[in-house]
């Protein structure tokens, strides 16, 4: 059975991500993955949110890939950010990585300002939730 989005009648449609989804299948979850490259150093250009963004979405698709996984199993995305305005600022660049990454797919997502993230060079932390169907 694919993944069913939920809409509840009369809402208005959400965009750039789902209000919900029924999912089941074998669970991956991933922890929260920042703009760093495979060998842990901050992302190549660490000033700008949207080089951060990227690469914490390419984590999040590598950990999903490495379990069997691809962009359309994603269920459920949380974006941590430190600052609101950047990730406003930053939507172009945003808009292209997730088209990259995650083509024209939305899953249940929230998005979070916090005070800081454990590195302090990041700007954005993402974890998610996949669930391979059938298995």
């Amino acid at each position: 059975m694919p993944h069913t989005f939920i809409q509840p009648e009369g809402w208005v449609p959400p965009k750039g991500y789902a209000n919900g989804v029924v999912a089941s299948g074998k669970m991956i979850f991933t922890g929260g993955m920042v703009g760093w490259d495979p060998t842990k150093a901050i992302a190549t250009f660490p000033e700008t949110f949207d080089a951060q963004f990227a690469q914490a979405l390419s984590n999040v698709m590598a950990v999903v890939k490495a379990a069997g996984g691809k962009a359309e199993d994603i269920v459920r995305m949380t974006v941590y950010v430190t600052d609101k305005r950047e990730y406003l600022a930053s939507l172009k660049g945003i808009g292209a990585a997730w088209k990259q990454h995650l083509g024209r797919h939305y899953p249940a997502m929230a998005l979070v300002q916090v005070a800081a993230l454990v590195e302090d060079a990041a700007k954005v932390e993402i974890e998610a939730t996949a669930v391979l169907e059938g298995t």
